[in-house]
């Protein structure tokens, strides 16, 4: 059942528990710590729960059953004892960077000199938390996408100094598990992901404040418009099929395409203040006290379209 391989998951939240499932799916041995070991006794009771939601809907990971993969999942009581041996650990504390070096200079004192230290954070670059690691040539950035059960991109970033080999075992790592791993060639601020949803962000900001659209409609844009494509198939390929190729495309479109983004306003001050007309419509859209039901309900239609696309693959796989 379980493998003799170790993974450490370093932080418990949500994000830390999603890693946990997701290296339990193939049978690692998974160490699960935190500095408040509470949190961990609770994340565990919530693995276990949402571990039978998904062999129920049909949507677990692996061979192995759900009761099987939790077995493969434990509490560590300490830092030492959560990496150990580790073939692998992820960090996935808050996202500060303070708080990133100091776990990361706790992780690099106990740390064996093979294992693979990856963070995921979602913005900060690895270069500004690894700096001075005895095994910095080990960190890389794993930035997986909420909830990363059922959306399974992960963006991997090297430092400058991160050694090739931590690169291609990272992608391997990622692969086995069943993620979707983007590679980068260097880090940048962002990375790839939140600099595609901050330009989307931006626009949608600024039609709204400008009063041409309201947030509800900006929303149907894309729920509607755009994600219908993007759900199967990335704005490149979109464009590509759009015309007779991306050349086509270019010849067609390149000039207005250029026409248009000239006339798009500066990047809208993201701040309270600034925002009182998209934060009462947002209220008005899904009132505070309803989002854990409205994350329920995204969360049952990201499960559906994960199994939609599970179903699409295999029928590719046999020619139909």
């Amino acid at each position: 059942m379980s493998r003799n391989e170790i993974v450490g998951i370093v932080g418990s939240g949500f994000i830390g528990q999603s890693w946990a499932m997701l290296f339990a799916s193939v049978g690692y041995k998974v160490h699960i710590y935190d500095v408040k070991a509470e949190q961990v006794s609770s994340a565990l009771t919530n693995i276990k729960k949402q571990l039978h939601i998904l062999e129920n809907s049909g949507m677990l990971r692996g061979t192995l059953t759900a009761e099987q993969q939790f077995q493969c999942i434990s509490a560590a009581a300490s830092l030492k004892d959560c990496i150990k041996g580790a073939k692998y650990v992820q960090e996935s504390v808050f996202e500060d960077l303070e708080l990133k070096r100091k776990v990361f200079h706790e992780i690099d004192e106990v740390a064996d000199a093979h294992t693979v230290l990856a963070s995921s954070t979602s913005c900060i670059v690895p270069s500004k938390f690894t700096a001075d690691l005895t095994h910095r040539e080990n960190c890389i950035v794993a930035h997986p996408v909420n909830p990363p059960y059922y959306v399974p991109m992960v963006e991997v970033v090297p430092a400058p100094w991160t050694s090739k080999e931590v690169v291609t075992r990272t992608q391997a790592m990622m692969k086995e598990i069943g993620q979707s791993p983007v590679m980068f060639s260097r880090e940048q601020p962002g990375f790839g992901l939140n600099r595609v949803q901050y330009a989307i962000l931006n626009e949608c900001n600024n039609m709204v404040k400008s009063g041409i659209l309201s947030a509800e409609d900006v929303d149907i844009l894309m729920k509607d418009g755009l994600g219908y494509r993007y759900a199967w198939m990335g704005p490149l390929e979109t464009a590509h099929l759009n015309a007779n190729g991306m050349e086509d495309y270019l010849n067609r479109y390149g000039p207005t395409m250029v026409s248009v983004s000239k006339d798009f306003a500066p990047v809208p001050l993201w701040t309270v203040p600034e925002s009182q007309s998209l934060l009462s419509q947002m209220e008005q859209m899904v009132p505070e006290d309803k989002l854990p039901e409205r994350r329920e309900w995204r969360d049952a239609r990201l499960i559906a379209l994960a199994k939609l696309k599970k179903e699409m693959k295999e029928l590719e796989k046999s020619g139909k």
